[in-house]
């Protein structure tokens, strides 16, 4: 199933021959914010979510630009393994601290490649960058990194990437898939009974950024390992979060940076694409092991936001050229469109329309779902 792809045109004029810039005044690339590994990351997994589901004539396209994203992920690669995430525009490392959400979020990216359908002469890039960086995720200290890096080895050790592992004996044996796996998925359910009680059915004592990716992770940690609790924790925490982000008036309200959210306070504002994004992400794993209508109408929901359905009743994507505004204020969208939005909007359409595709082959195949409401059409 071939389905109508977002526009590329922002995607082009934020990224030049090094990689996707940043930062963006209005529509215009700000050159001297430089480039992030964060992005570049988050642009080959947009990448490699759009090539299986456009025509060959923009599969090309596509196709290009994942050449120069993983270029970028190979130059910033360090000897360790590790990965520096702030260049300036001159090409020239930025201090910084090493970031563990860095890390788990281009090690998913590799795995995303790797065992995507790609030719073998992109995949060797992936499988260069993951055989270095492997033995890293040992020192992982934060559940973001966690919850990446584990979504990235259960990736690989999904049915249909195993194959290629088995014709890689050498690469499994490197990434040392049962330790690791093993180790991640019980850093993050440990987190879990730490901090959850009644009526707080979460990782942490505090929501912050990027909430999604932890039940996300979980959902696919429990489609490739053994621990029932995994899914037991993942759908649990997914509905708390989804309940968390749902305004009175049924829209998605993401966790707003202006003091996050916790037991007794949620903030509102200001709201980020990114956050949407990863609900939709989760609910559409969950969506994808149950088949629950309700996961369905959560991705349905957070793609509304980005075209109106929100506190603002406005819209912060233009499918004209593929942006997105880079937050929701109490005034209105911030204008700027640069590139952790852009992405975010382009993912959530890949969420949409992978969902879309499940909901048709269902149809196709009789299989019943929770109720009878067609939430994607």
């Amino acid at each position: 199933m071939k389905t109508q792809s977002v526009s590329l045109a922002h995607m082009k004029r934020l990224t030049d021959g090094c990689g996707m810039l940043e930062h963006a005044i209005g529509r215009i690339p700000r050159r001297n914010e430089g480039y992030t590994t964060d992005d570049n990351s988050r642009a080959l997994w947009a990448c490699i979510a759009w090539i299986p589901r456009v025509p060959d004539d923009e599969r090309r396209e596509w196709e290009a630009l994942a050449d120069i994203y993983t270029s970028f992920l190979l130059w910033a690669q360090n000897r360790d393994g590790s990965f520096h995430n702030n260049f300036a525009y001159d090409r020239q490392k930025e201090m910084e601290t090493p970031s563990d959400d860095c890390f788990g979020r281009t090690f998913w990216a590799a795995a995303a490649l790797w065992s995507s359908g790609l030719p073998d002469s992109i995949r060797i890039a992936a499988e260069h960058m993951l055989s270095a960086a492997a033995a890293r995720t040992e020192q992982l200290s934060f559940p973001r990194g966690w919850a990446y890096t584990l979504a990235a080895y259960a990736k690989l050790l999904a049915s249909d990437a195993r194959p290629l592992l088995e014709d890689k004996p050498e690469f499994a044996k490197r990434l040392q898939f049962k330790q690791r796996f093993d180790l991640l998925e019980g850093n993050l359910l440990q987190s879990y009974e730490q901090s959850s009680r009644k009526g707080w059915r979460w990782f942490e004592p505090m929501m912050s950024y990027g909430n999604g990716v932890l039940p996300w992770s979980l959902w696919l940690a429990a489609q490739a390992g053994s621990r029932p609790e995994s899914l037991a924790v993942a759908r649990e925490s997914l509905d708390f979060l989804t309940e968390r982000m749902t305004a009175p008036g049924g829209w998605i309200r993401p966790i707003g940076n202006d003091g996050w959210a916790g037991p007794d306070h949620s903030s509102i504002w200001d709201q980020q694409p990114l956050e949407v994004m990863k609900l939709a992400l989760a609910a559409s794993e969950a969506y994808r092991v149950q088949r629950l209508e309700r996961d369905a109408d959560t991705v349905h929901r957070c793609r509304e936001w980005f075209f109106g359905a929100n506190d603002c009743g406005v819209p912060m994507a233009d499918p004209s050229d593929g942006s997105c505004c880079d937050g929701l204020t109490p005034d209105g969208p911030n204008q700027n469109r640069g590139a952790e939005s852009t992405l975010a909007y382009v993912l959530t359409e890949a969420i949409y329309a992978e969902v879309a595709e499940l909901k048709q082959l269902e149809r196709g195949t009789g299989r019943a779902s929770e109720d009878r409401r067609t939430v994607l059409k």
